[in-house]
């Protein structure tokens, strides 16, 4: 599969089209923004969206939800929890900037150990809260996109509404960093990493332990 990264928005979020250069399918994770720009690019890189998925439901990663969703009429997908997030402002945060954003009610909540096709292939969901009580991630193969649980040198923060810190930690241990060393991570801001540079090298992560 490919995979094309569009840095969209004031805050930096990392859109994701993924796709099945064979087949002609391929999905949009956390498009924040800049609708046009990111039809654009599905347009250049010739493939028939299939459907949007949210990491999480927070304002800087579902701003062109809707108009994508419009625009191809395709259904998209988040994490349980994610309906009581996206509609409020003040529980995706946006309210505090001035911006309030919401998007439509998700057409299917995933829950843990669920797929999501992708051409040939699918996404598997990893449910990782913390960061926000909807929080997922995608596993496909040795590749993650883990949203903002976990980032290149840094976690997810966790002074927002319904984050929670120990819970942010017990996910990223629990569930991302029993992955293998060569996983390769694309966070929903920052640069791409791996699961060894996180474990060996996350000051957030170093001498964390859980029972």
């Amino acid at each position: 599969m490919d995979i094309v990264t569009l840095t969209v928005s004031l805050f930096a979020t990392n859109c994701y089209l993924v796709y099945d250069r064979d087949a002609g399918d391929g999905i949009i994770i956390d498009p924040g923004d800049e609708t046009d720009r990111i039809v654009a690019e599905i347009e250049q890189c010739g493939f028939r969206p299939q459907s949007i998925l949210l990491t999480h439901g927070h304002g800087d990663h579902i701003g062109a939800v809707e108009d994508i969703r419009d625009k191809y009429r395709i259904p998209f997908v988040a994490g349980r929890g994610a309906e009581r997030v996206i509609k409020s402002s003040n529980k995706n945060f946006f309210a505090m900037f001035g911006m309030p954003v919401s998007c439509p009610m998700p057409d299917r909540l995933l829950a843990d150990g669920e797929t999501v096709p992708v051409g040939k292939a699918s996404l598997t969901v990893i449910e990782t809260p913390g960061h926000s009580p909807d929080g997922i991630c995608f596993l496909w193969g040795d590749v993650l996109f883990c949203g903002d649980t976990l980032f290149s040198g840094s976690v997810g923060r966790t002074d927002l509404p319904g984050a929670n810190h120990d819970q942010l930690i017990h996910s990223i241990m629990q569930r991302l960093l029993v992955l293998p060393d060569t996983t390769i991570c694309h966070p929903g801001h920052g640069p791409s990493t791996t699961i060894r540079q996180e474990r060996e090298h996350n000051p957030f992560l170093i001498g964390s332990y859980l029972d």
